[in-house]
C-alpha cells in the first residue's frame, strides 16, 4: 500500500492498499499525495474479492470481458525508509458499490459494499492531469462489462522440515546395487593374412 511520510516500516502498507474516495482528501495517510495531484493508473488483469453467498468466504476472480486489463485509479508516493532506501508506493481508490450489479454481491453481508475505481480508457489522461477539485468526478461505478468466477486459492501441500532419508523412501531390500559399468569393447584382432612385402 501507499506509505506516508510518517511510516517507519514497509509493513505499514498493509493498512493502506485501498483509499476511500470519500475521505482520501483528509486522512493523514493520503491527504498529501492527494493535494499534490500524485494520481496514477494501476493496470490489473483481474481483481479478487471474497463472496459470502454460500455462507463461507469464497475468493472470486473479476475481470473485463476480452481479458483487457483494467485501469484502476490510484495515488502514489515515494517513501524513504529510515535506512535511506526509496520505494514507489501506491493505493487503489475505492467507492461504495451498493448499487453495482456484481460488486454488491462481494464481501460479508452487513458490510459496506466497496469496489475499486475503474477508469474508462478515455479518462486515463484526464484523470492524471486534472486538479484535485475535479478528480472526484471519476469516482463512479464502472459500467463496463465485468466477468466473475470462483477462484479459490489452491493450498500447496505441506513440505517436511527435512527430506526423508533414503532408507525411508525405499526399504533396504528394495534397494538394488547398481550394475558395474560395461567394459569397453576389445580392439579387433589383427588380420590373419601375412604381409606381401
Amino acid at each position: 500500500g501507499l506509505l506516508p511520510h510518517f511510516a517507519t516500516e514497509v509493513s505499514f502498507g498493509r493498512r493502506t492498499y485501498n483509499a476511500r474516495s470519500e475521505t482520501v482528501h483528509k486522512l493523514p495517510s493520503f491527504r498529501q499525495p492527494w493535494a499534490a495531484g500524485q494520481r496514477c493508473i494501476i493496470p490489473a488483469e483481474a481483481i479478487y474479492e471474497s463472496c459470502h453467498e454460500s455462507g463461507r468466504a469464497v475468493r472470486w476472480r473479476i475481470w473485463q470481458d476480452g481479458e483487457v486489463p483494467l485501469g484502476i485509479a490510484g495515488l502514489y508516493r515515494r517513501w524513504r525508509s529510515p535506512q535511506g532506501g526509496e520505494l514507489l508506493t501506491f493505493a487503489m481508490l475505492t467507492i461504495n458499490a451498493d448499487a453495482h450489479p456484481l460488486m454488491r454481491r462481494m464481501n460479508k453481508a452487513g458490510d459496506e459494499k466497496r469496489m475499486v475505481v475503474i477508469l474508462d480508457p478515455e479518462d486515463y489522461l484526464p484523470w492524471l492531469q486534472c486538479g484535485s477539485l475535479e478528480a472526484p468526478r471519476y469516482f463512479r461505478p464502472w459500467n463496463g462489462s465485468l466477468l466473475a468466477e470462483p477462484a479459490p486459492l489452491v493450498r500447496a501441500p505441506k513440505v517436511a522440515a527435512e527430506p526423508p532419508a533414503r532408507d525411508e523412501i525405499l526399504p533396504p531390500k528394495a534397494i538394488k546395487p547398481m550394475p558395474p559399468p560395461a567394459q569397453p569393447p576389445s580392439p579387433p584382432p589383427p588380420p590373419t593374412q601375412g604381409d606381401l612385402f
